[in-house]
């Protein structure tokens, strides 16, 4: 299946963690404007963010998560497969 990539919400730095939660560590910061790739997503911590509530989280590259909160991915739901 093909990777999708979706912006991330307009005006925000997002923090990139190692882990589905804020309490894992921030391994880079993402710039205003980009867009990210959604390899696949688990359940983490609920967020709340300009895109809702939500413990869903996505992960762009091994070992790299950011909440689906600040994502537009146009749905609350898994957009991805379940990260194993």
């Amino acid at each position: 299946m093909a990777v999708k990539y979706y912006p991330v919400a307009p005006g925000y730095r997002l923090n990139v963690r190692s882990g589905p939660s804020t309490q894992y560590p921030v391994v880079r910061v993402l710039s205003e404007g980009v867009t990210v790739p959604v390899h696949c997503q688990k359940p983490g911590e609920w967020v709340t963010g300009p895109y809702g509530t939500t413990r869903v989280w996505d992960s762009i590259a091994p070992g790299q998560y950011v909440s689906d909160a600040y994502v537009r991915t146009g749905s609350d739901d898994y957009v991805a497969p379940r990260c194993a």
